[in-house]
C-alpha cells in the first residue's frame, strides 16, 4: 500500500548539470517496453551499469493527457563522455543545473502518478515556488530488477525558477 505523501518530504535543493545520454521514445506509450529493452541493450554494449551510473527519465507528456501518437519520454543515463552517432539512436543531452523540489517516492510505478500530482497539485500551490522552464524528470535509485517493484525508490525532481 502507498503511504500518503506529506508537504515535509518534499527537499528544494540545487542541483549541479548531468551529462546525459537518452533515448527519445516517441509515440504510443504502450511500446515504451520496446524503448527500454533497446535502451538497455545500448548501456550494457557501453559498459554504463545502474550501480555507477545514474538513471534517470524526462517527463514531457502526461500519457494521459496526449495523444498516443504525441506522447515524449526519454529513457537517460548520466555519462562522462560525448555521444557518438549510433545505431541506437542515443542521443547526447544535459539536464541543467538549478533548484528544484525533489519527492522520493518509494514503490512501484503504479502509484508514481499520486507522487507527481502531489508535487503539483498541492505543494507547488503551498510552497509560493514557480516551475521552470525544464520538464519533470526522475532519477530511477532502485529500481527492478534489482528490487521488488514495492522496493524501489524513485527521486522526483521539479526544476523551479
Amino acid at each position: 500500500m502507498h503511504k500518503p505523501t506529506q508537504a515535509h518530504h518534499v527537499q528544494p535543493m540545487d542541483v549541479e548539470e548531468t551529462k546525459i545520454a537518452v533515448l527519445e521514445h516517441r509515440g504510443d506509450p504502450n511500446h515504451l517496453g520496446d524503448s527500454i529493452r533497446t535502451f538497455i541493450a545500448w548501456r550494457k554494449q557501453n559498459h554504463l551499469h545502474p550501480s555507477r551510473y545514474a538513471t534517470f527519465n524526462i517527463l514531457y507528456d502526461d500519457p494521459e493527457e496526449v495523444a498516443a501518437g504525441e506522447y515524449r519520454f526519454d529513457l537517460c543515463v548520466a555519462v562522462d563522455r560525448d555521444i557518438e552517432p549510433n545505431a541506437f539512436g542515443i542521443v547526447g543531452k544535459i539536464i541543467p543545473a538549478g533548484r528544484c523540489a525533489v519527492l522520493r517516492h518509494i514503490g512501484s510505478d503504479d502509484t508514481l502518478r499520486q507522487s507527481i500530482s502531489y508535487l503539483y497539485a498541492k505543494w507547488l500551490p503551498q510552497s509560493g515556488e514557480e516551475p521552470r522552464n525544464f520538464p519533470l524528470y526522475l532519477q530511477r535509485v532502485r529500481f527492478f530488477p534489482d528490487v521488488a517493484e514495492h522496493e524501489a525508490v524513485t527521486d522526483i525532481f521539479l526544476p523551479l525558477k
